[in-house]
């Protein structure tokens, strides 16, 4: 379990606290505004009013005490993005998320100390072009700028086979990390693992390797 300070209470801010408590850690949430406080404050156990600019306000959180600090503040108020993500790093926040709405807010935001910045509507358009761009890919998540992680349906040939027959390390370049039956997901499969139609299979490897086995599916 981790300590969360999310400030700024907008969709984004919403969805991020909402999901870390769901994902049992111990959430935080402020905003400037009370209405807003006032309805999300039945949801969590830590709900404050608070102008996160006020440097003394911000201080008397106890920032250091977080594990990780989310700076949500909404996009038309960029320069108080800015003061918070600044501020929380002064006053010895050990890791900083602030959200950026453009290029160059992700560049600024890092340039000021912020540990990571999260572009989501940037981060969402690259997932979602990556997955329409080739046939057959279900799921995409980027680690490098060569290699990422794939879900992709399996050959029809492959049905009642197994993983150690096909081999798909040397033939295809990827490396299967976990297959899916369904809803049921086995990680790390073993050589034997028999594949049956409608498998689907995880796999991590360059783009272009991926994309060609997907076409064929």
């Amino acid at each position: 379990m981790k300590s969360i300070l999310v400030i700024g209470m907008g969709l984004f801010g919403r969805h991020i606290a909402y999901q870390l408590q769901k994902l049992g850690n111990d959430v935080m949430i402020i905003d400037n505004n009370p209405d807003i406080i006032n309805e999300l404050a039945p949801d969590f156990t830590d709900a404050n009013i608070c102008d996160a600019t006020n440097e003394i306000m911000l201080r008397s959180l106890g920032v250091k005490n977080f594990d990780i600090c989310f700076v949500a503040i909404g996009g038309n108020n960029f320069q108080a993005n800015m003061e918070v993500t600044a501020s929380l790093k002064e006053l010895g926040a050990p890791f900083v998320v602030s959200k950026a709405c453009s290029e160059r807010q992700e560049k600024l935001l890092k340039k000021i100390g912020a540990d990571e910045v999260l572009y989501p509507e940037k981060q969402f358009a690259e997932k979602i072009a990556v997955r329409y761009n080739a046939d057959n890919v279900f799921d995409f998540i980027e680690l490098t700028d060569e290699y990422s992680i794939f879900e992709i349906p399996i050959l029809p040939a492959w049905v009642g086979k197994t993983l150690g027959e096909i081999n798909v390390r040397r033939k295809y370049k990827i490396n299967v990390i976990a297959t899916k039956s369904g809803d049921k997901i086995k990680p790390s499969p073993g050589a034997e693992y028999e594949f049956t139609e409608g498998d689907h299979i995880i796999v991590i490897g360059k783009s272009n390797d991926v994309f060609k086995l997907a076409s064929r599916a």
